[in-house]
């Protein structure tokens, strides 16, 4: 995944993957084909990944959107930092639109798009927002501020060894900026 995620598929060299795995060239091809069907087994392994060990956690029966997302965010920070290389691989496949990929990886992604979407949304009760609130831009302008907390928090601990931070006080930051959205965008 490393590979497939720093050099993309054109580029990713199976020598430097059997190399960093430790394993012969023939054994990487006794189990895979091709170089492509490696590819299309790392992304289906990914997304079943991100379902099982992220998507799956999610605790549906929050109706608040902003405790929702603060759940959400905290699992997916967590399976991040477990897991760093599953997250650029999946960003990497997805954010390129040249990728063709087989008709049921496209499925599998789509069906994923979806869960996520449902998982945000669905069952919801919009009426812990303020009246004179356009719940659709709120939901909007709450991600927009969580995912950009998330991306200033990995630039922030760049080179450092997760296993050595103490998050309490990147939490308690993070809540922090969760209560100020609530404030603006809540009922008292």
């Amino acid at each position: 995944m490393k590979e497939f995620a720093e050099k993309g598929y054109e580029s990713a060299s199976t020598n430097h993957i059997v190399k960093q795995a430790g394993i012969g060239k023939g054994m990487l091809f006794y189990y895979f084909k091709s170089k492509q069907d490696l590819y299309h087994y790392l992304i289906a392994y990914s997304i079943q990944f991100i379902e099982v060990n992220y998507m799956n956690k999610i605790d549906k029966n929050e109706t608040d959107f902003i405790e929702r997302l603060k759940q959400a965010t905290v699992l997916k920070m967590k399976t991040y930092n477990a897991h760093p290389d599953v997250f650029h691989f999946l960003g990497t496949i997805f954010m390129n639109e040249t990728i063709d990929l087989p008709t049921d990886l496209q499925n599998q992604y789509e069906e994923l798009q979806k869960t996520g979407y449902s998982l945000l949304y669905d069952n919801i009760d919009t009426s812990l927002f303020r009246a004179d609130v356009d719940v659709e831009k709120a939901y909007q302008l709450i991600r927009w501020s969580i995912e950009g907390y998330q991306n200033d928090l990995i630039q922030r601990l760049q080179g450092n060894i997760l296993a050595e931070v103490n998050f309490d006080p990147l939490w308690k930051e993070f809540f922090d900026y969760l209560d100020v959205l609530k404030t603006a965008f809540y009922t008292s």
